[in-house]
């Protein structure tokens, strides 16, 4: 039976900052293989595993992965391309869970993204090996550190074992935080697996583990990697049966992640409701008929687009999520070069826009004398806009948290930009009042003045999602 390479790593060097970290690395995974990524802290293991997880720029050389159709595939080189991972396991040094999430839907999710078939009695089966069974409907925050630990490494392991095509397995110093009778059921899981022609790669210190890998990656403190190879004798430990491979969900399902996580504590929506209400509640308490008469309608027009457009800019919640326990940068290698462009629309304030400039004009409408009750038919066109400005100002404060701090602080400038979308909007909003709506394009009509606004939203969120990784 041929042995196919599941990963290949061809000249590859990898820079962190300024300090070379990989140099000139030739290295392939095989069907049916356990790697080990032996050294001492610091040394490049972590890296090289996230490396082939997709997880970070390149200096020179390329990663291939082999996809179901058994052809390699470039996922990440020196030239930035990237190309999503087929599916596979992947344990980080942290478990990359949110606490928010319950036992069971993080099985259920990682078998989505891995296009694993499974009911309720397979997870149940699963959980029931790890200890967790008991425990399945608590979130993890609820866990202790050893628990959350075995789930995590659960749910690295879960895709190579329910899937019947051969898997990568990533996992990052999975014993740690295992107790004796977890790490014997880890390494025995692992020869299983092996025996099943999955593939993987372990970074840890632990001898146990090492001494159970066929082949050890030993990393010097010169730069040097020897690659060393043992005979492991074959496996009898019976682990759970495979399913059939399904469809893979995997923006999808970053998608119902997201929005189970905002229904369980819905900290984003308050965040940006609380500061909008205020903002409005001020407005028609300080703002008299007399002040609009005197400051004028693009004045009034101001202050109803202002809660609206509070609502859009201020940081969203999925950026904490993220950044509880690695949980953004497990979903970054599972999504892959798509990741930024659905956490801008998940992390854009897409509810509150509408019901908040209707709000606003039916509470401050009373201080214009003249108001025209056709504007009310018409509110729903600079709100249009305003979502593509609650996309752009997501997109930016994600760019802004994946930055260092003296990038962050350069970029975070740009949310400056969007002032100008929210002017453009002011003043057609001012143009519907005095004038009424006109579908003309020229350079004073309100829809000119609203295409202005969401081109240069539009900009702002393409310049966010396509800037190069710092």
């Amino acid at each position: 039976m041929d042995v196919h390479p599941l990963i290949r790593l061809s000249g590859l060097e990898i820079h962190r900052g300024n300090r070379l970290v990989i140099s000139d690395l030739d290295f392939e995974l095989a069907e049916g293989e356990m790697a080990a990524l032996v050294g001492s802290n610091g040394c490049g293991k972590t890296t090289l595993l996230e490396t082939c997880a997709g997880m970070h720029t390149i200096s020179s050389g390329s990663v291939n992965w082999k996809y179901d159709s058994n052809k390699m595939v470039i996922v990440r080189d020196s030239d930035g391309r990237r190309k999503s991972l087929p599916p596979m396991g992947l344990t980080l040094q942290k478990n990359g869970i949110s606490g928010e999430e319950t036992v069971i839907e993080r099985i259920k999710t990682v078998l989505k993204v891995s296009g694993c078939e499974y009911d309720e009695v397979k997870i149940s089966e699963l959980l029931d090996c790890w200890g967790l069974k008991h425990r399945s409907l608590d979130r993890v925050s609820q866990l202790s550190g050893g628990l959350a630990r075995r789930l995590s490494v659960l749910s690295g392991l879960a895709p190579a074992l329910l899937s019947r095509r051969s898997r990568v397995v990533l996992l990052d110093e999975p014993s740690e935080g295992l107790d004796k009778s977890a790490k014997l059921l880890l390494i025995n899981w692992l020869r299983a697996l092996i025996q099943r022609g999955h593939g993987i790669i372990v970074a840890t210190h632990d001898i146990d583990l090492i001494s159970s890998a066929d082949r050890t990656l030993s990393f010097a403190d010169n730069r040097e990697i020897k690659i060393s190879t043992k005979s492991q004798p074959e496996s009898n430990f019976i682990i759970p049966t495979c399913t059939n491979n399904i469809r893979i969900r995997k923006t999808r399902s970053l998608f119902n992640w997201a929005y189970t996580m905002e229904k369980r504590n819905p900290v984003d929506t308050l965040n940006r409701l609380i500061p909008a209400i205020l903002a409005l509640f001020l407005s028609h308490t300080l703002v008299s008929e007399e002040d609009i008469s005197a400051l004028g309608v693009d004045f009034l027009s101001a202050l109803i687009l202002l809660p609206p457009f509070i609502s859009v800019v201020i940081p969203p919640a999925i950026i904490s999520r993220y950044a509880e326990e690695n949980c953004g940068r497990w979903w970054s290698a599972i999504i892959g070069p798509n990741f930024r462009i659905s956490s801008s629309i998940i992390g854009s304030s897409l509810l509150l826009p509408l019901p908040l400039i209707y709000i606003s004009w039916f509470i401050l409408s009373d201080n214009l004398s003249v108001a025209d009750n056709s504007v009310v038919y018409w509110l729903w066109l600079p709100c249009l806009v305003m979502y593509v400005v609650a996309v752009a100002a997501s997109s930016l404060h994600l760019l802004v948290s994946d930055l260092r701090r003296s990038g962050a602080s350069v970029v975070s400038l740009l949310l400056l930009v969007l002032v100008w979308p929210f002017i453009e909007l002011v003043d057609s909003l001012e143009m519907i009042i005095l004038e009424g709506m006109s579908l003309g394009v020229s350079l004073d009509d309100p829809i000119f003045m609203m295409v202005l606004a969401g081109i240069i939203s539009l900009l702002v969120w393409m310049v966010s999602v396509y800037l190069p990784e710092a």
